[in-house]
């Protein structure tokens, strides 16, 4: 796996796992699955930005990691 979320990408993709996540904790919705798709979102939305990796990114050649060449 290589680098292709970085820099703002991946802040943006931690804080807004950890809201989501937070939102779905505390004050989400208490019936249906709802909940369960928002931990779903903040999972992969965390997850994607501390790997460094996003599988939907590379499959569009989307790529914002910065490299020195």
């Amino acid at each position: 796996m290589k680098c292709n979320v970085g820099g703002v990408d991946r802040v943006i993709r931690i804080l807004g796992g950890s809201v989501i996540g937070a939102y779905a904790i505390w004050w989400g919705p208490t019936t249906g699955g709802w909940h369960i798709v928002l931990y779903v979102v903040a999972a992969v939305a965390l997850t994607t930005g501390i790997l460094k990796f996003c599988p939907a990114s590379a499959l569009f050649g989307i790529d914002t990691c910065q490299r020195n060449e």
